[in-house]
């Protein structure tokens, strides 16, 4: 930081008042600047009201930047785009968690790292029988990987880096093995367990796909198809489940807590449901020539029709991950032998359609990463309520370099959001025999 960004500063006045504060701007490498308020109160004697907290700034973070007004997306200072056509999911998730990308014999302990631990605690497989059959996998997951910290007392001590290093090897490793199970017990069908000699994405599809009678075979378009979800999907700023994961650890609560947290706030359909929403779209569309009539709809002030996949609450261009993920579409459906899909045809048109009408892009609603995740997903034979466990899977890394990072941060505090109380006055307790 230079001495004119340290002496930059905005200066706040009260109105009908001779006090005023100065606010000293913080800028960041890439991006606007901000104001810190940390001392207003004590200044001033107010707070700032931001529901949502869409303009502050909870915290300092060198790990993923987004620019949503020309649809930039970086981890680590590298274009999503060149991560999801040349590295690995497990490159990446090494990037997120130390900063830089592994030279080959990092990148080589990393990934032992990581298969040393893919197994999970032999007693949690009896865990999976306390749960109904037709329990919906995310409430299955809330509760597994909550239930690590019962089986890993070693990793709780926090203020260790090793600690925190192990732990993290254990969630990255274990959260696939935990949600395939969650989707075997669902159907019926025996846990496989993981196969350390199949990288990353093949594994997860193993566990999820494979059964003890039949021999599994490896597609290497679709394992490379779910390595670049994964991918797309491991760290997107301080989101909802992010934010969440970060509050929970500011409490000093375990790993496993904390990324248990997550997956809940994850789970809600503004968040991680929003692929499902697509689908459940389209279908409700059912043809091409459906689509005016629903554009109107959603146009209409009188209708509850919305448009599920298009706009962002950061993204105000076409979301980067959107265009990678039509590409991997195309590819999928392709090595699958799905020529004529209807599912993909509607969706081609309605973006071609919507795009092309003032009323949406003058919202700059485009098109964003789960408009065309949820018709790969279906394709490769995953059901809906899967669909946010996946996107549990892929973010696991972003969560625990978010903790991590959080944790090794000198100036992290105890969350503590402030509030403008609207209710009652002070006023006296009357008996019931009186009220």
């Amino acid at each position: 930081m230079n001495d004119a960004a340290t002496r930059a500063k905005v200066t706040l006045t009260m109105d009908g008042s001779n006090r005023s504060v100065d606010l000293p701007l913080m800028p960041g490498t890439i991006g606007p600047a901000v104001a810190d308020i940390r001392k207003l109160y004590a200044d001033l004697g107010i707070f700032t009201y931001d529901p949502g907290y869409g303009g502050t700034a909870a915290c300092e973070s060198k790990i993923t930047y987004i620019d949503g007004d020309k649809g930039i997306l970086l981890y680590r200072g590298y274009p999503i785009e060149q991560l999801a056509e040349k590295s690995s999911f497990l490159e990446v998730a090494y990037l997120l968690l130390n900063g830089e990308l592994p030279n080959a014999a990092q990148r080589v302990e990393f990934d032992r790292g990581v298969v040393r631990h893919t197994m999970v605690h032999e007693q949690l497989r009896r865990f999976y029988d306390g749960f109904r059959r037709d329990a919906h996998p995310m409430a299955v997951m809330c509760g597994v990987v909550g239930a690590l910290s019962a089986f890993y007392h070693d990793s709780l001590d926090i203020n260790d880096p090793e600690v925190r290093r192990i732990s993290a090897f254990r969630l990255v490793a274990k959260v696939p093995t935990i949600a395939a199970w969650a989707y075997k017990y669902s159907i019926g069908e025996p846990f496989m367990y993981p196969r350390n000699d199949l990288g990353y994405a093949a594994n997860f599809l193993y566990m999820m796909n494979a059964v003890p009678t039949e021999r599994w075979v490896e597609n290497e378009i679709l394992t490379r198809a779910m390595d670049r979800i994964l991918i797309l999907h491991a760290d997107h700023e301080q989101n909802a489940s992010t934010s969440t994961v970060r509050l929970a650890g500011s409490t000093g609560a375990n790993p496993f807590a904390c990324i248990a947290a997550g997956i809940a706030s994850l789970w809600g359909p503004a968040h991680g449901g929003a692929n499902e929403a697509v689908l459940k779209m389209l279908g409700e569309i059912g043809h091409v020539k459906n689509i005016p009539d629903f554009l109107a709809r959603v146009k209409g002030k009188d209708g509850h029709a919305r448009l599920m996949g298009f706009g962002h609450r950061v993204y105000k261009n076409y979301d980067p991950r959107a265009k990678i993920m039509q590409q991997t579409c195309h590819e999928v459906l392709g090595e699958l032998g799905i020529k004529d899909d209807p599912l993909l045809d509607l969706a081609q048109e309605l973006e071609r359609i919507a795009l092309s009408d003032d009323y949406f892009v003058s919202r700059k609603l485009y098109p964003n990463v789960d408009f065309y995740s949820g018709i790969i997903l279906k394709a490769m034979g995953f059901p809906t309520s899967m669909f946010t466990v996946l996107f549990a899977v892929a973010r696991t890394i972003g969560w625990i370099s978010q903790w991590k990072e959080m944790i090794e941060d000198p100036s992290q505090r105890i969350g503590r959001p402030r509030q403008v109380y609207t209710g009652p006055v002070q006023r006296d307790y009357i008996p019931v025999e009186g009220r």
